[in-house]
């Protein structure tokens, strides 16, 4: 074999060494059994047709890679957002290490969540003992301040009551009485990961704001904000804080993920750091009003808020110049301030900056996929840059959605041949991207396997990506969040353009210098 310890060899060139080589030949030929090469790529080409994309979105029962994920992971994401928290998932352990893996492969950070380490036992006669034991473990252990109880599909299958669970714990002695635990029930098996953020927030919300000792409700000049499910909320939720300082508030962010998703190297392990305390959530009872930035993430939290006596408002990512000037103006409204004058800047040199570029973008066609309001935020910032959204695809989108997108998408003439498909998978995008091809993608990750097959370039803009790192720690809110989504998709479009020109003699009539 080429490994030796003198000379370590990365898999990048180890496996395509000839003894590699014959090992994997002798796999195919003498195990894997398959069918001849002529039938395989008579196969693969007819499922670039017409023909087989109409069986393709035909189908009911299969669902091929989704562009989402399940309703526990989004309620560990925004339970971490609160200070000193541990997510406690009454399920089996591996559920919580997918869960613990899929952020940590995202944010590459270590992401603490505990188990209830549910096995058959406990799937025939219940998981209480479990939740007693577990809670006790994670309260000694640990010394969270808070602890966020969910589900997973084996305990929602057999009916675990999680509030009648932890109140038998409390009782038990595993935990305090008034030591705080709300919970959220979050089958895995419906919604998605935008529903189980949903449920958690709200759960959270209903523990504080509904305990029989809470006080009553004193609307004060408070503003909240619920950013949602965002792959990029490192870089996002700072830039929340810094739009806030320039207009003098001191607004609430409800799940402030910042932090425990970005700690310091220093010499000091932070099991948690950062995030929206207990006596935050309390006040925020008492706010004015409170501004979801994800629609789609907040059903049920804004209704729950609105019951209360607040007003609420609900955007869909605010990323661009229309999007963030809808944010803007909404802010300076409830808070009765002008939009500061250093934002107004920030907003002329976005619209100058798309100026420079319009011509490299203006005209390209775009396939997007992703959650509910990313791919509309971002349809609507391709729309004011000129360039044509044609595919819109989310795995989460509802019929409303969908509605939502065709309305966006008719406002404009680069909107003409776009279609939004909600309850779609990548391959459903597959099929279109074969029978209508696109210039590029925006996706996350899962993309690059389109990518390879189609050769259509991705952007890497949704949630997640595990094969590129840091791009959470750049804001794509505000305006300079839309400067760094122009540059992104400009970055893309100039090295596309440069690896289509660089054979010389041939084609570097246009490798240009200055694009």
């Amino acid at each position: 074999m080429p490994q030796n310890p003198e000379k370590v060899i990365d898999h990048l060139q180890l496996f395509r060494e000839p003894e590699y080589k014959e090992i994997f030949a002798s796999k195919r030929a003498n195990f894997e059994f398959g069918h001849a090469d002529e039938e395989v790529a008579r196969v693969a080409e007819w499922t670039k047709s017409e023909e087989y994309k109409e069986k393709n979105f035909s189908r009911e029962a299969l669902t091929i890679n989704p562009t989402k994920a399940c309703q526990p992971l989004g309620a560990v994401f925004a339970a971490q957002g609160f200070e000193g928290t541990l997510p406690f998932v009454h399920g089996s352990q591996g559920c919580v290490a997918y869960y613990r893996s899929h952020l940590t492969r995202h944010f590459k950070e270590p992401n603490s969540c505990v188990s209830s380490s549910m096995t058959e036992d406990a799937a025939v006669f219940g998981g209480l003992n479990n939740m007693i034991d577990g809670l006790a473990n994670t309260y000694s252990l640990y010394q969270p301040k808070m602890i966020a109880v969910l589900t997973t599909c084996m305990a929602e299958v057999i009916g675990d009551d999680l509030q009648g669970f932890i109140v038998n714990a409390k009782n038990k002695d595993s935990i305090p009485q008034d030591f705080p635990a709300p919970h959220a029930h979050t089958p895995a098996f419906v919604g998605s990961h935008v529903t189980g953020y949903d449920n958690m927030v709200k759960g959270i919300l209903n523990y504080f704001w509904d305990a029989p000792d809470a006080a009553a409700r004193v609307e004060s000049d408070a503003i909240n904000i619920i950013p949602g499910f965002d792959g990029y909320a490192v870089g996002n939720n700072r830039e929340l804080k810094r739009i806030f300082g320039l207009f003098g508030i001191d607004a609430t962010i409800i799940s402030d993920v910042s932090d425990v998703f970005d700690t310091p190297t220093d010499g000091k392990f932070r099991l948690y750091d950062g995030g929206t305390t207990i006596d935050q959530v309390k006040a925020a009872k008492n706010a004015k009003a409170t501004i979801s930035l994800q629609e789609y993430c907040t059903p049920q939290t804004l209704s729950y808020i609105k019951d209360k006596g607040q007003d609420v408002a609900k955007l869909n990512y605010p990323v661009g110049v229309a999007a963030t000037d809808e944010f803007l103006v909404k802010l300076a409204e409830l808070i009765g301030k002008p939009v500061p004058a250093e934002l107004t800047l920030e907003r002329g040199r976005l619209v100058d900056a798309i100026a420079d570029s319009h011509t490299h973008i203006h005209g390209k066609r775009f396939a997007i996929f992703g959650d509910p309001d990313t791919t509309y935020g971002l349809a609507r910032f391709l729309l004011e840059m000129g360039a044509e959204p044609v595919h819109i695809l989310s795995t989460s989108g509802s019929k409303k959605w969908e509605k939502q997108v065709q309305k966006l998408l008719d406002s404009s003439p680069f909107g003409a041949s776009g279609k939004a498909y909600g309850g779609k998978d990548l391959w459903h995008m597959r099929s279109l991207l074969f029978t209508d091809p696109v210039d590029y993608m925006i996706g996350n990750s899962y993309g690059k396997y389109l990518e390879r097959d189609t050769k259509i370039p991705l952007i890497r803009l949704t949630y997640p990506i595990f094969d590129r790192h840091h791009h959470h720690r750049y804001p794509t809110w505000g305006y300079q969040g839309g400067l760094n989504v122009l540059v992104r998709i400009l970055d893309k479009i100039l090295d596309d353009m440069d690896n289509h020109t660089n054979i010389a003699g041939e084609t570097d009539y246009s490798f240009d210098l200055i694009r």
